[in-house]
């Protein structure tokens, strides 16, 4: 089932519920979230070739358990490598999501508003609006250039290794 057929068999009422349920501290930006439900309905949806799974998962860091919305290539042989077997879609078009497939097992693991609202849930999660959203990810992309540019001796003095982040901060949380 592709992502737009879930969204138009919903209502918002049945959604506004399950996202309350979910995640009671959103109450706030609740017309935020209907007024990207409405604009989804929309658009005209792009074929993609990445399917959508949403799962319940125990974060390794803290041991809270979330659902986590990710996406993987509906072709296993997109995947460079093991990374690639989950792809964050948070920047994603949304007329790309529309034309995203929901996995199976997703689709039995939850109830329709509740894949709705964790996948609406992961598309505003940098905002309401996309072409803020798209903003933001050119500003990234700009920042990841500027590193892979950088000289390096600069990069030494400037960066540390995702091993060393981790390092500093589970010693943060230890300190608290």
């Amino acid at each position: 089932m592709k992502f737009v057929d879930l969204l138009k068999s919903n209502s918002w009422l049945s959604i506004e519920i399950a996202f309350l349920q979910s995640y009671p501290g959103e109450i706030r930006n609740m017309p935020g979230y209907e007024s990207v439900f409405n604009d989804l309905l929309l658009l005209t949806p792009i074929d993609s070739d990445i399917t959508i799974i949403v799962k319940h998962i125990k974060d390794e860091f803290d041991g809270e358990e979330h659902v986590d919305v990710s996406g993987y290539y509906t072709d296993p042989g997109k995947s460079i490598d093991e990374l690639s077997n989950s792809l964050a879609l948070e920047f994603t078009p949304w007329e790309e999501w529309l034309g995203m497939d929901v996995d199976e097992q997703s689709l039995i693991g939850f109830s329709a508003p509740e894949l709705i609202c964790h996948c609406l849930y992961e598309m505003t999660f940098i905002g309401f609006d996309q072409k803020k959203i798209q903003i933001e990810m050119g500003m990234i992309r700009s920042e990841i250039d500027e590193v892979k540019n950088m000289p390096e001796d600069e990069k030494k003095g400037n960066l540390i290794s995702f091993d060393e982040f981790l390092k500093n901060l589970k010693t943060k949380a230890k300190d608290k």
